[in-house]
This record gives structure tokens, C-alpha cells and sequence, in this order.
């Protein structure tokens, strides 16, 4: 068993209980702005792809099945890898696992900008998605190693969490900016400066933490991981894209829960034998952690549903460019950065359950007001949606993220950061399948094709703006007229519907929350480890407890 961690300076890792750490200097904020960077990036990497699929489809000609890859294996891969990254940087070092992801992220983005095919580009993204999954679980854990306080803690991943929603805000604005100016490959080669600038100032500003005692690592436990989360993400896609169930559906469904049936086997031999396993499952018996998670991915479901049909609604239906359309939802990005910062000082007034049942309220009101957009509905309609389900995201992701990290042990601050990004990214792909799916199926259902029009035209809002240019004019505006009110309808339909599970998390996770609360505070049980007064030196103190110093 791993003796409890401690941070720089040998103080002890905060877990909820008192504020005892010193305040945090120039250089932990300085450390906060370095990891915010990675994040930031590897959300942005998330959604700039979608706005670049145009001109990345002109240049390198993929079928269909190789689009969908180039789209889906990046997103699959991070959630696949997310807690054995995780646990991996626990062991080797949070730090020196940030480093091989930065250089890794870097290096591949430049085989991704210069790809001459198509099968090229996905396999730089399944690479992509190997460093990535480095960063993230990383950049959070750290956190926790250089804010030992709870108060300067919940700022910091108030910040955090911004820069994680605010990524994926800003990928069609960023990805707007570029093609408007450079080539397709231009969406990749903007990270590899600030991943340069990483590499020579993140040693100098955070410091090194890992586990005491890290033992082997499990690596059937990391093989039956990725065959658990991969093939699940893997068939919410293929759900999303099918509009419903398949025999590749089920066939992954079923690959993915006999994985996850063989990995809790095998979790529970290696307990049994006094072996360390890949991840505590025992840390999810705790209901803070578990419900903050549950809230974790409903946000980021509400985030990639609403961006999934906004952008295509402002372009296809509307009529604005794709910067255009980043910028009119750029006031919701700005209130998830207030909501994220404000979440910081409410969470010394109210209590967690309070916090994460109104954001989710917010998130759930936001979809309730897409329940009447219009083809020719104001522009408002949807920035105030925008607005509604930003602020519920930075109020409810701040406290939840600080709820995961000091639920866990110290020991276990990456395992327990990869649960909070694996929730993310689970999120993220339920928001595109579940809205997605639903939108295309209605889509595919309500548009009226004049004879003789290709059947893409019927598949998407895209293809039936695509064939139009091909058309007289006057059957081209009837084909698009039924497209538009096609797609505006099944915008509504998936709205009802992502507010539903809105509503089924608000009530599940705030109901939770409330319950495993105890007195007037959330905050876990007091640690079992606590330092004691020592009269040798520092330096010898930290020594005899195995910390490392670096």
C-alpha cells in the first residue's frame, strides 16, 4: 500500500480537511497558466477537425468509412487510454508523463498537417490520441500537487475546467481563422509552438509528484481497459452515424462488456493476491466521486450536443461563414469562463449537491429554449441557449473536478483525474451519438426529395446544400426549403431529448450528492495519514517517508 503523498516542501496533500497550506506563490500560478496550455489544445483538437472536413476531403479524397475514421479515431483512442495514462503517470511521474505527451503531441501534429492520405491522417490521429491521453490526467493531478489549499485548489480548476470547455468552444473559431488564410494542415501545425514553449518551461515551473510506492504495472489490466472503453465509445459512434442499432453495435457493445466483466475479474485476483491493480475500483464505492463524474460527462454531453447542431444551424440554415458562426457562440464561452470562476467562491456558501443541480438546471433550461428554434428564428434564440448551458457547465465542472481530486487519496490523484477525463470524453461522444443520431434519423425522415436529386441530398443538411448547386434554381430552393425544416425539426426533437437525460442526471446526481453529504460540508472523511511533528531536518523527514524532492 502506497504511504500518502506529499507536495512541494514536504507539506501534506490536502484532502477537504482544513486550509493548512501555505498560500500559493507567483510560480504555482505560473505553473497553473503552463498546464492550462496542453489542455486547451487537446480540446481544441477535439472539435477544429469538423469545420476543415470540406477542404481536408478535397485534398486527400477518403471514402466515406476512411471521413468517419479520421473523424472518430482520435476521440476513441483518448478514452480508451485515459486511466491507464492516468495510473501510468502515478507510477512514473505526473511531470515526466506530461513531458512524453507534449513532445509526442507536437511532432505527431506535424505528420497529421502534412499527411499525403487519407489513411496517413488517421493513423497520426490514433497517435494523437496516444499523447493526448498523456496530457490530460496529467495537467489535472498536477494541479492538485501545486495548490495544496482547498480555496486557491478551486480557483485553479475553475481555470482548468475553462480552458478544457473553452477549447472545445473555440475549435471552429480557431479553425475558422486558419482556413480562411492557410491550407487544411494549418489546424494541426498550430499546436506544435506552444508545445515547443512547453517543452523548456514546464520543467522550470512544476514541480515532479508521483506515488511512493508505485509496484508493477498491470499491463493485462491495461490491455483489458482499452478493449472495455474503446469498443463502447466505438459503438456509440456507430450508433450516432447509423441512426440506431447495427450488427457492429451490438458486436462492440459486446466486446466492450466482456472486457469490462474480465477486467473486474481480474481486478479482484490481483487484490486478492496483495497485487497492485491498473485502477482502485474501490474509488468509485465513493458516491462524491461517482456522482461528480456522472455530472462530469452530462456537461460536456450538453457542450458537444449543442455544438454539434448549432454550428451546421447557423451555416446551413442561417447562412452565416463558419467564423461567423464560432463568433455569434462566443458569448456562451465567455459566460462558462465567469460561471467557472464565480463556482470557485460559491462553493464556500453552498454545498456541492446545490452548485451541480443548478448547473445542470441551466444546461437543462438551455435545451429547453432550442425546443423553439425556427428556420426563421432570431439569432438570439440560439445565443441565449448558448449562454444557458455554458454558465451551467463552468458553474457545475469546477466543483465537481474538486470534488473527484479530493474524494480520492493523494496517491491516486492521476487515477482519479483519468475518471474525471474519461467522463469527459464519454460525455463528449454521448453528445454527439445521442443529439446526432437523433437529429440525422429525423433529418432522413422529414425531407421531401424531388425526383431525380442524388440520395445524399436525404442523408444530411450538408449533402442536400451540396447537390443544390447542381440544380435549377427553383428546385434547389424547394429542396433546400424542405432540408431546413427537415433539420430545424429534428433540432427540436434531439433538444426534447437531450433534456430529458438532463433531467434524469439533475435528479440522479444531485439526489446522490445530497445524500452522501454529512453535516453541512461534502468534503470526504479526514485522511488516515497525518504528519507528525519531527524534529529532524526537512530534507531527512522527507527522505524517511520515500517523497520524492525533485
Amino acid at each position: 500500500m502506497s504511504r500518502p503523498e506529499v507536495g512541494a516542501g514536504g507539506a501534506a496533500m490536502d484532502r477537504g480537511g482544513p486550509d493548512v497550506a501555505p498560500r500559493p506563490g507567483p510560480r504555482a500560478w505560473l505553473a497553473l497558466a503552463v498546464l492550462a496550455i496542453p489542455t486547451l489544445l487537446v480540446s481544441i483538437d477535439n472539435t477544429v477537425l469538423g469545420v476543415a472536413l470540406p477542404e481536408l476531403s478535397a485534398a486527400l479524397r477518403p471514402d466515406a468509412a476512411t471521413l468517419l475514421w479520421v473523424v472518430d479515431i482520435y476521440p476513441l483512442v483518448l478514452a480508451g487510454l485515459l486511466v491507464t495514462m492516468g495510473t501510468l503517470g502515478d507510477r512514473i511521474g505526473r511531470r515526466r508523463l506530461l513531458m512524453i505527451g507534449v513532445a509526442g503531441f507536437g511532432a505527431v501534429s506535424l505528420l497529421a498537417a502534412f499527411a499525403t492520405s487519407a489513411a496517413q491522417l488517421v493513423a497520426a490521429r490514433a497517435l494523437l490520441g496516444v499523447f493526448g491521453a498523456m496530457l490530460m490526467p496529467s495537467t489535472l493531478a498536477l494541479l492538485r500537487s501545486v495548490f495544496l489549499d482547498r480555496t486557491h485548489r478551486r480557483l485553479a480548476l475553475a481555470i482548468w475546467a475553462t480552458g478544457f470547455a473553452a477549447g472545445a468552444a473555440l475549435g471552429p473559431i480557431v479553425g475558422g481563422l486558419l482556413l480562411e488564410h492557410f491550407w487544411w494542415g494549418s489546424i494541426f501545425v498550430m499546436s506544435v509552438p506552444p508545445m515547443a514553449l512547453l517543452l523548456v518551461v514546464a520543467p522550470l515551473v512544476v514541480p515532479e509528484s508521483r506515488e511512493t510506492e508505485p509496484g508493477r504495472l498491470d499491463l493485462v489490466g491495461v490491455v483489458l481497459s482499452l478493449l472495455t472503453m474503446g469498443p463502447l465509445v466505438l459503438a456509440l459512434k456507430l450508433a450516432g452515424s447509423a441512426g440506431g442499432v447495427t450488427p457492429a453495435v451490438v458486436a462492440s457493445v459486446l466486446v466492450g462488456v466482456g472486457s469490462g466483466a474480465a477486467f473486474v475479474a481480474h481486478y479482484r485476483r490481483r487484490v486478492r493476491r496483495g497485487l497492485d491493480p491498473l485502477i482502485d475500483l474501490e474509488l468509485f464505492a465513493r458516491p462524491v466521486l461517482r456522482h461528480s463524474a456522472l455530472a462530469n460527462a452530462t456537461t460536456m454531453f450538453g457542450l458537444t450536443g449543442l455544438l454539434f447542431f448549432s454550428a451546421q444551424y447557423l451555416q446551413l440554415v442561417v447562412g452565416y461563414s463558419p467564423l461567423q458562426a464560432g463568433l455569434l457562440l462566443l458569448p456562451g464561452f465567455v459566460v462558462t469562463v465567469v460561471a467557472g470562476l464565480a463556482a470557485a467562491r460559491l462553493a464556500r456558501r453552498f454545498a456541492l449537491h446545490q452548485l451541480v443541480a443548478t448547473g445542470l438546471a441551466l444546461v437543462l433550461t438551455g435545451y429547453v429554449v432550442c425546443l423553439f428554434l425556427q428556420v426563421d428564428s432570431a439569432v438570439v434564440l440560439l445565443m441565449t441557449a448558448a449562454v444557458l448551458i455554458g454558465a451551467g457547465i463552468g458553474l457545475s465542472e469546477t466543483v465537481t473536478n474538486d470534488a473527484i481530486l479530493a474524494a480520492a487519496p493523494p496517491e491516486k490523484a492521476g487515477a482519479a483525474a483519468a475518471v474525471s477525463e474519461t467522463a469527459y470524453e464519454v460525455g463528449a461522444v454521448l453528445g454527439t451519438a445521442l443529439v446526432g443520431g437523433v437529429l440525422s434519423a429525423v433529418y432522413r425522415a422529414g425531407v421531401v426529395l424531388p425526383d431525380g436529386t442524388p440520395s445524399s441530398a436525404g442523408e444530411t443538411l450538408g449533402g442536400a446544400a451540396d447537390v443544390a448547386t447542381t440544380m435549377p434554381a427553383d428546385t434547389a430552393a424547394a429542396l433546400l426549403a424542405s432540408a431546413r425544416a427537415a433539420f430545424v425539426h429534428g433540432v427540436d426533437v434531439a433538444s426534447g431529448v437531450a433534456a430529458v437525460a438532463v433531467a434524469m442526471v439533475l435528479v440522479a446526481a444531485g439526489l446522490g450528492l445530497r445524500a452522501a453529504r454529512t453535516g453541512t460540508s461534502w468534503r470526504p472523511a479526514p485522511p488516515q495519514w497525518t504528519p507528525t511533528p519531527d524534529t529532524r531536518s526537512p530534507a531527512a523527514d522527507r527522505s524517511s517517508r520515500g517523497v520524492s524532492t525533485e
